[in-house]
């Protein structure tokens, strides 16, 4: 093997790895049933919502495309697994988009966390019919 091929090969490896760490990272609502409930789901969205309270933690999970609207505001500090920590200063009303990741956190506030998460369930919107674009 020349030293093209084995550079590739191990590039796809390492991707491998990460796409698997963020598909097998489990799921928040089995992770931390007491913050992360249930709100609405359907086969291309599922919202939940998350409090976090001063002090608790959630350990790593992960989620696929999101957005996040927060409802109460506060301190939250994510660390995602590759090891990058985020201290994230949360305010009413503010929405974040975060791509597909693992990640854990920790609200470092005094304050309750509210959160309401909406994961897509398709990784891109499909193309719209001709017909369906024709806007005479």
């Amino acid at each position: 093997m020349n030293k093209k091929t084995l550079s590739m090969t191990f590039v796809l490896f390492v991707a491998m790895m990460l796409i698997g760490r963020v598909a097998l990272a489990a799921d928040p609502t089995e992770v931390a049933p007491d913050m992360y409930k249930l709100q609405y789901e359907n086969d291309r969205v599922r919202v939940l919502q998350v409090i976090f309270k001063p002090g608790q933690s959630i350990p790593e999970h992960s989620h696929p495309d999101h957005f996040v609207y927060v409802v109460e505001g506060g301190n939250l500090k994510i660390t995602k697994s590759d090891g990058t920590v985020t201290d994230a200063v949360l305010k009413v009303g503010d929405i974040v988009w975060i791509n597909a990741e693992a990640h854990s956190a920790v609200n470092t506030g005094s304050t309750v966390v509210r959160l309401l998460v909406t994961e897509l369930k398709e990784s891109k919107p499909m193309a719209a019919a001709p017909e369906a674009m024709d806007m005479k």
